[in-house]
């Protein structure tokens, strides 16, 4: 665990880099395979506006890595954090703790936050619109949407007092869960549900992407599946039934261009249809 830790610490940019870049390729080869869904479309020029969103979401990370390393660095110095304030574990218990905790203050609880407030609400829209979600989808954020994740990130390094190697730790494992649970792959139904279990299976997360409520607000987990078990978010829902898109705002055609999706956050809110099912659903 030691070597995994020191590796992380000074991992180059190059390798991180090879991480993302590789995993894109990795499961788009995937999907011409085997495919969950036989898309009818252009897969590159569907796949423009996302791989744009999945630049500037490296930019915007890129540019405030200082603010991640400094926050990492001080909480390591003063012994600050709630995984320094408990009794002394090993080293694995320690790391472990901290992706887990990391997991909730910087994907759980960001990406619950952005279905119940409003104005995330309609800025997280820009990745719920995706009409054909696939392995670009996973990284299909407005550059706002990218700030405010990474503020969520940053706040969870300081309370959970994350050194630097758990920190890019947790970013990789989000990383390459992200893009599983979103590349359009079919694994074995009871494979998928032995894998909720522990993280989040991809027919877990694209019960998320079903395009009314309430399976939209449920299953935010992006690693692991006990945040959402432990408060009541989980939802189960064949894949066979899942349908794409948000019912609101239910335009293939703007939802595919890149204008249009730059200027979703600023559009008029629009009440969910799905809200007499969730009455009945709970």
């Amino acid at each position: 665990m030691e070597t995994l830790l020191g590796y992380f610490e000074t991992i180059p940019s190059s390798h991180r880099s090879l991480f993302l870049v590789g995993g894109i390729t990795f499961f788009w080869l995937l999907e011409s395979g085997i495919p969950l869904f036989e898309f009818n479309y252009k897969k590159w020029k569907h796949a423009g506006p996302n791989l744009f969103f999945t630049g500037t979401t490296i930019l915007i990370n890129f540019t405030l890595a200082f603010l991640l390393l400094n926050t990492a660095d001080w909480v390591q110095v003063n012994n600050f954090g709630i995984i320094n304030w408990l009794p002394e574990m090993p080293v694995w218990l320690y790391a472990s703790l901290g992706v887990l905790l990391l997991d909730f203050f910087g994907a759980y609880l960001a990406h619950f936050t952005e279905h119940k407030v409003k104005p995330l609400w309609m800025v997280h829209l820009v990745h719920h619109s995706d009409h054909k979600v696939d392995i670009t989808t996973s990284n299909r954020h407005h550059p706002l949407e990218s700030i405010i994740r990474f503020t969520f990130t940053l706040f969870g390094v300081f309370i959970v007092g994350a050194p630097i190697a758990i920190v890019f730790i947790y970013q990789s494992l989000s990383l390459i869960t992200s893009q599983f649970i979103h590349a359009n792959i079919k694994i074995s139904r009871k494979l998928d549900k032995l894998l909720s279990y522990v993280i989040i299976s991809p027919d877990m997360h694209k019960v998320h992407h079903h395009h009314k409520l309430p399976y939209t607000d449920a299953n935010y987990g992006n690693i692991f599946s006990i945040w959402d078990r432990v408060f009541g978010t989980y939802i189960e829902l064949d894949r066979d039934k899942i349908v794409y898109g948000v019912d609101t705002f239910p335009d293939e055609v703007k939802n595919s261009s890149l204008i249009e999706l730059l200027k979703q956050p600023f559009q008029g809110y629009r009440k969910p249809t799905g809200v007499e099912e969730i009455q009945s659903f709970n």
